[in-house]
């Protein structure tokens, strides 16, 4: 195979953005078809993508297409396990956006599929892909800060209103909780960092903002209060989603906009995961300590402190010292453009991908645990384990 054909499902947003990475016609990769339930996004997709595409609103069409080798699911979560077991029966190579899926027992279903096809198999963890945080992995892989005992991680997802609670993320069916949809990334995040995975967890959580007694299908273009409500959102047309503007007050929402998470790994590693959805800023804070030193990112992209213990002065003194890393051009850091890349040479070369399908597993397992947690009076949740017959 000298290049590889890619078929999107999700047209629009994310999708769109990881399509201009793959889709180099005289390269290694081209994206030569979508599908979406969007016409508009569709047609944007023809516009900025590639206007000599096989478009469709049914994705079994790019199923039944020989001349597609892999597809990228940038749908959202709730149709992830469906859509890659049938890419895998279809014999296809398939790449799905984080989270693998929302429930774990789905997640098991989809490696059984992988497992079954043949195929090769990557979830959308561009984190990992971000230059602070693999300076971060390296110090700590290189053993600079001793052996890490504690991480604490804080997510102010500002303006949160904005990316999840006027759409179909605010609702359980959907992504079972933000805890899983959005801290999918960090729970990923905190077992890379660590080498170490989840076992149990307990949380505490509640709906402290957003939701209350608007109608369902409200839209903040229609509101009388859209002059003077801080949640106001236009709708996403842009991206061609006009769904993007439902009210974030409306009484189907039931996700929890304030959490906190705990997490005792395989190795007794404690861990903490806070995240607020009304903040005023945008921001990561990860903090990972061991026994001589700790490390800290000050920002999402450029700055990391790292603070050593001076033995010579009975612990008394620290060595403070600031690194500046180099972010690179283009979405999340340069990361989407670099994830892309290592999609087409895992298919093209054989190259073994940063995540495994199995690390996609068990981020989505302390997600559900989470929830399961915050909703059953804060009770300690045991991680399932992985079915023998899979892995």
């Amino acid at each position: 195979m000298g290049q590889l054909r890619i078929g999107l499902i999700g047209a629009s947003g994310r999708g769109a953005t990881l399509a201009e990475h793959w889709h180099k016609p005289k390269g290694r990769s081209a994206v030569v078809a979508a599908a979406d339930i969007s016409l508009a996004g569709l047609e944007q997709f023809r516009d900025k993508v590639n206007d000599k595409a096989f478009c469709t609103t049914n994705y079994q069409d790019l199923l039944e297409n020989e001349k597609i080798d892999a597809i990228a699911i940038c749908s959202p979560d709730y149709t992830h396990e469906e859509y890659a077991i049938a890419a895998f029966e279809a014999g296809k190579h398939v790449f799905t956006e984080k989270p693998m899926a929302i429930t774990t027992e789905g997640c098991d279903r989809m490696l059984a599929a992988w497992q079954d096809s043949g195929k090769e198999f990557m979830v959308g963890f561009n984190m990992r892909y971000m230059n602070i945080f693999r300076v971060m992995k390296d110090a700590i892989d290189s053993g600079t800060i001793g052996e890490v005992k504690a991480v604490w991680v804080r997510h102010f997802v500002a303006p949160g209103g904005r990316f999840y609670y006027h759409d179909w993320h605010a609702q359980a069916k959907n992504t079972t909780s933000l805890l899983l949809q959005k801290a999918s990334h960090d729970i990923d995040m905190i077992h890379w960092l660590t080498g170490q995975y989840t076992k149990r967890v307990v949380a505490m959580g509640a709906l402290d903002y957003y939701g209350g007694d608007k109608a369902n299908n409200l839209r903040c273009s229609d509101c009388i209060d859209k002059d003077s409500c801080v949640e106001y959102q236009s709708p996403d047309t842009e991206h061609g989603n006009n769904l993007m503007d439902l009210c974030a007050f409306r009484k189907e929402v039931d996700v929890e906009d304030n959490s906190i998470m705990m997490m005792e790994l395989e190795n007794g590693i404690k861990a903490s995961y806070m995240q607020n959805h009304f903040a005023p800023d945008y921001h990561r804070n990860y903090t990972i300590i061991g026994t001589e030193g700790r490390i800290e990112n000050l920002d999402d992209s450029k700055q990391i402190v790292l603070k050593l213990r001076d033995r010579s002065n009975r612990w008394q003194n620290l060595a403070e010292h600031k690194i500046n890393v180099k972010t690179k051009k283009g979405s999340h850091g340069g990361a989407d453009g670099v994830i892309a890349k290592d999609f087409v040479d895992m298919v093209l070369d054989g190259k073994k991908p940063i995540a495994t399908p199995l690390a996609g597993r068990m981020s989505v397992a302390a997600g559900v645990a989470a929830s399961q947690s915050i909703r059953n009076n804060w009770q300690a949740i045991e991680i399932p384990k992985v079915p023998k017959e899979i892995l």
